[in-house]
Order: C-alpha cells, then structure tokens, then sequence
C-alpha cells in the first residue's frame, strides 16, 4: 500500500485519504470483507472506487436507487474508470454493449439493484463473469433492525456464496449497534474489519421549532428567508411536496415539488437544476434522500416529523457536505403522529391474509401437482437446476417440492401490499420452509432483425432445425413472437435453457431484438414445515411484533426532539457514537430551546354511528366480490383511507365512507370497529 496516495492522486486528483478510507482499503486489500460506517458526505463510494482499480476482476455495486448510481458513475467516468450499470432505463442494445464490456474485462465497476438479481437473464450473465469484488451501498438495508429494510437484500449472502465472490464491502451512515452487528454476521465480517468513524458533524446546526399547523406555512418562510444558499423542504406525502412548492413559489422562491409520483425524466431535470443552482428550494418526500449529492446544500428543513431518527439522520446528512455550516431546522408538532403511524398498520397483513399465501403454497404439492403434469414439460423450466425426481431438492416422500409465484398475483389474491408480502417470503426462508432457488421469465418474445430464412442458414443442419422449431411454436403476432417452452419441448425436446440460451445468442449477435417480463420466482418447499399448524401464528406474531417495534420508534422519534440535552450528542450516542461531545454549543437545546411538541387540534374522536354506516356500505360492495372475511384491519384501512390490494381491485375507493376517518388515530378507529363487530 505505499504506492497508494500515489494512486489516490494519478486517479481520483485526491492528495490524502480522508478519516476511515485508508484503513478500510488496507482492509479490502490485505483480502478481508469489511463493513465501513462512515458519516454521510464522508466519502465511503471512494473506499469501493480505488480498490476496484487494483483488484484483477470485476466489482459488481449493489445500490438501492437509480440516481445514486447515475451520480456515481458519473464521478467514476469523470475520473477516467470504465463503470456502468444495468438498470431499466438501458435500450437492448445498450445493454448489450454494457454486458460485451463486461465479458471483455473492459468495465471495471459495474452497478445493478438488488432486484436485477432475479432476472434469469442476469443471473446467467454475471455467472460467466469473475467477481472480485462485491459491494453493497446504503448496507442498513439488510437489517430487520434497520429503517430502510429491503427483503431482497437477505439474499445477498447466499448471492455472494453462489457466484464465489471472495471479498466484500458493506457501506452505510446509519448503523446502530444492533444494525451493525446483523450486516457483519451475515457476512461474516471480522470485528477488526468493522471501520467505524465517528457520526458526529460538527457543522450542522440541529435545531427543533415547535409550531401548530395554522403557522406552519410562516414559518417555513422564516426560516427560508434566514438562510443563504438552496435547501431542502422534506415532507411526509407527494399531495404535501406540491401544495408547499406551490405556496412558495407564489411567495416568489424558486422552488420545486420532488416525490416518486413524477417521471423519471422531471426528476431527472429536477435534480439537476437544483444542481445548477436554477432551482433554490426542492420540497421533496423521502424519494430525494438518497439520490442528491450536492455539497453545498445549506439547509434542510422537515416540514412534517420525520419517519425515524434514522430517517432523519439521513435526511439531515445531505446538508454541508463541503464541510461548511448548514442549518437542519425540524417545524414539529404531533399532527403527523396519524398519517406515520397509519403507514406502520398499513403494512401488517391479517393472520387470514397470511394463512391464503400458506394455501398457496400448499396447493402446488406434489399430490396434486404431479397428476396434473403427468403429461407436460413445463417442469423444464427448473431442469438446469433439478434435473429429475432423483434430485436431492425433489423428495419422492413428498417431503420437499417447488412452489412458483408471482409477486402481482400472489399481492392480489392474498390480499398484502408487495413490500411486506416480501418481508413474509423471507420470514418463510428464515424458518427454512422455502428456499428461493431460481428466478425466470414466464414470458421471452422477440421480433426479427435478420430475414428468418437468413438465420437459419448459419448454422449446422441440426441447429437449424432446433431454431425453426423454435420460431415455428412461437407465437407470433404482426411482429412479435412469444416464445411457448412447452410446445418446443413436447415437439422437439429442448429444455428451456438451451430455448433461452439460444435466443440469447440470436440477441446479441443482433438478429433478433429480445424482452421479457412477468417474473416468477421458484422455491424449494419443506413440505413437512410448512404443515406446522401453528406456522400462520407464528408469522402473524413476527408481524404484530413489527408493528409494535415501528410504533415505538415512531415515540421515540418524538422523545428525542423533546429532550433537554444536547441534541447533537445524543443523535451520536444512538448511533453509537461516543466520541462525540456532551455539548454542542449550537443545537437548539445548548441555545436553551428545549422542545414541547404538541396537536394543533386534538384528534377527531371516531363516530360509531359514522363507523357503523360505513362498515355496512363496505360489506354490501363486497358482497358476492370477496370470499375471504372482512377483518377488522380491513375496515380500519377503509375508514382511514389506505391503499391494500383488495381496495385497487374492487374499486372500494367509490365507497361511500373510504377514508371519512383519515385523520383519527387507528387504534382509536379498530376500537371503535371492534365494538360495532360485537353488537
């Protein structure tokens, strides 16, 4: 490494390493995984970015947000290092460039999110690749502990494990003890490899404001018109980022509403207005948080509560990150407790809800499934992976089968939105009844490039043949051909993987344009677990418990903007920092400012009248519509307004009484429900 800050500088113009990267690059280069915690705005990409330059194979980055991979490469290309990404937004054929200079040794970076690795395609792709290095930005996103947990980032292990990936290197700002000792277990990363800078920032001004709803707007512009340089306005719904924009525009600040609901494209423009100063004040929800990098961003202030100390931690980190000054001003009252908390039982599905996605399972058993495929191939689709009913994973007892689902279909007829539909899945993986084993395509279509005839007549007689029978039982409409696996197997036995391999081929020799879609993931089933009658309580309890985590979090959000010590020291202390001082001198409370949140308006009590009318029109469009039963959630997210996949199916929005109590606590309107369900 003494040739290092030589490197540092030839590459990346740097003269120095900043705190933590050095140790965390020796690390990576003495051959051991590392987890690096650093501060936001400390450089933790730069830690993945040199020691990619010297290892001898590919660093395959796993991020959670597109924008983050766009400024990243950017950064990277800017610096000369050969680096790309295969995200949605890649036409074919650059995607196809993309994946040549891969295989060529030619891209040395490349980035993907965790839910590319589904894609059969991509699977098969990176497989023919050597890996040196595997990386895994904004890392919390593995921990059950953590805020931002993503399900399809437990799987990474088993991904690293499979593709012989021999060193890793986890990132994150935001990692509690508990967090952090997760993300290393799980990847079995040394304790001497854990490099930790403090979280303390001494430049940012933490400051809490309690301030009624009426006031919020004045306040807002207060603070703005105390501040020099551009901002960010954070605020919990995309309906809130357009109102606020809109009212500041029109108090002449150039101002603009960011949230997931806009395309890409107005993101995109958004972002890089803001970056070039067009733009002085973003009002954003949480989908800005991860994908700006601007260093001179001198304020942020959250106009609604935060979602969690974590989230607000992060949130925050985006300001000064050039190391100058940038005050982080929370306008708090409890109003939002309601619509934070209605997220939280929005996302616990009902023990019934639980108990359908079992059925589901059960229902693809071998008994029943067997007979019915007696007789067609379209147990092909696994051959490369369980090749016959001798295979270890296909028990002749029954003991042990293959369950395929979709993750749109399995939503909607269990009745649980995707996010924690996924947290289910995984929960299932962890108490060993299924096994993600594979992902595929239900759908390959392709169109010609090259004149059919033209295609055939490159290659042997017997290649020929399996491509026309191949195009010949496709099912081609005026220009595109879905491709039908089964009645090439029944016609001329070829599996599915030489169909797709083939196809692959024809793609990215340009005679063919490829897609696919409509994904289904395949598990290996413990038969034997998965009988465990007490399976659905079990899981249901693993969820009530979430709730009740998430709730507390929620309090102790409000507990820690309502403390009377140093707001700075014990924002450290959570992320167990203990190096930072006891005293800042510049938050609110070390300014004598000690915060009282309160309701600008107490909490509309429910009607049971109101309740009960409502809960009869529900049932009465239900009637004849829905078979499972109408359970006490279900009313409680009808009268609070919340999105499940029964409301978007049924139309349940046109309801007379959906959402009439949106702004009442639901734990008040479930008691209330209860005693109209007793009566």
């Amino acid at each position: 490494m003494s040739s290092a800050p030589n490197i540092l500088q030839q590459i990346f113009g740097f003269p120095t390493f900043r705190e933590g990267q050095k140790e965390a690059v020796d690390s990576l280069l003495s051959g051991h995984s590392t987890l690096a915690i650093f501060p936001t705005g400390s450089g933790k990409s730069l830690c993945y970015q040199f020691v990619a330059t010297q290892l001898p194979h590919l660093t395959l980055v796993v991020s959670p947000l597109l924008a983050l991979m766009k400024d990243q490469l950017e950064f990277l290309h800017s610096k000369g290092i050969a680096a790309a990404s295969i995200d949605s937004t890649l036409t074919p054929e650059q995607n196809k460039q993309v994946m040549n200079d891969v295989r060529s040794g030619q891209c040395k970076i490349l980035m993907v999110s965790v839910e590319r690795f589904k894609n059969e395609r991509f699977r098969q792709f990176i497989e023919s690749v050597q890996v040196s290095m595997l990386v895994v930005d904004e890392a919390h996103c593995i921990s059950e502990w953590g805020h931002n947990f993503r399900p399809d980032y437990l799987k990474l292990p088993a991904y690293q494990k499979e593709l012989n990936i021999p060193l890793v290197l986890l990132l994150t700002a935001t990692a509690t003890k508990k967090v952090k000792e997760d993300m290393a277990a799980r990847f079995a990363i040394a304790p001497t490899s854990i490099i930790q800078t403090g979280f303390y920032r001494p430049n940012l001004n933490l400051f809490v404001r309690p301030v009624l709803e009426p006031n919020k707007n004045q306040a807002l512009i207060d603070e703005i018109q105390k501040q020099q340089g551009a901002g960010i306005v954070y605020v919990t719904l995309q309906n809130s980022a357009e109102d606020v924009a809109r009212f500041l525009q029109q108090q002449g600040f150039a101002a603009k509403a960011y949230h997931a609901g806009l395309n890409s494209e107005v993101r995109q423009g958004i972002q890089q207005d803001f970056m070039s100063n067009k733009i002085q004040v973003v009002v954003a929800t949480i989908a800005f948080g991860m994908g700006i990098d601007k260093s001179d961003i001198r304020f942020v202030i959250h106009y609604d509560l935060p979602k969690s100390i974590e989230n607000y931690s992060q949130e925050i980190g985006r300001g000064g990150r050039d190391g100058e000054a940038a005050n982080c001003t929370v306008l708090a009252n409890l109003d939002g407790l309601v619509t934070i908390e209605n997220f939280v039982y929005g996302d616990t599905p009902d023990k019934s809800a639980i108990e359908r996605v079992i059925d589901d399972i059960k229902l693809q058993a071998p008994a029943e499934q067997n007979r019915a495929k007696q007789d067609t191939p379209k147990q092909d689709r696994a051959q490369q992976y369980t090749t016959n009913q001798n295979d270890p994973l296909i028990n002749a007892e029954n003991k042990v089968y293959q369950w395929e689902t979709q993750i749109n279909g399995l939503s909607s007829a269990s009745n649980i939105r995707q996010l924690p539909l996924k947290t289910l899945l995984v929960q299932l993986e962890l108490a060993n009844v299924i096994r993600p084993l594979f992902a595929y395509f239900a759908e390959y279509k392709f169109r010609f490039i090259s004149d059919k005839a033209t295609i055939l007549g490159l290659f042997s007689e017997e290649r020929a043949r399996f491509l026309d029978a191949v195009f010949t039982h496709s099912n081609m409409k005026k220009v595109w051909g879905v491709v039908d696996f089964d009645s090439i197997y029944q016609h001329y036995g070829a599996e599915r993987s030489r169909v797709v391999a083939a196809l692959e081929y024809l793609h990215e020799h340009n005679h063919i344009e490829l897609a696919s879609r409509l994904i289904t993931d395949v598990y290996r089933v413990n038969n034997e677990l998965l009988q465990d009658g007490d399976l659905a309580n079990k899981l249901a309890h693993y969820f009530s418990e979430n709730e009740r985590k998430e709730v507390e979090r929620i309090a102790a959000l409000v507990s820690f903007f309502e403390q009377d010590t140093c707001l700075s020291h014990n924002l450290s202390a959570y992320f167990d920092d203990t190096q930072a001082p006891k005293a800042c001198g510049h938050c609110s409370v070390c300014q004598g400012k000690v915060a009282k949140l309160n309701y600008s308006s107490p909490i509309p009590i429910p009607d049971r009248e109101q309740i009960s009318e409502a809960m009869t029109a529900l049932e009465a469009h239900l009637s004849g519509k829905f078979e499972g039963p109408i359970t006490p959630s279900i009313y409680c997210r009808f009268l609070t307004g919340m999105t499940m996949p029964l409301f978007s199916r049924l139309k349940i929005r046109q309801v007379k009484g959906f959402g009439s109590l949106e702004h009442c606590g639901y734990a008040d309107v479930l008691q209330e429900v209860n005693a109209v369900l007793c009566q």
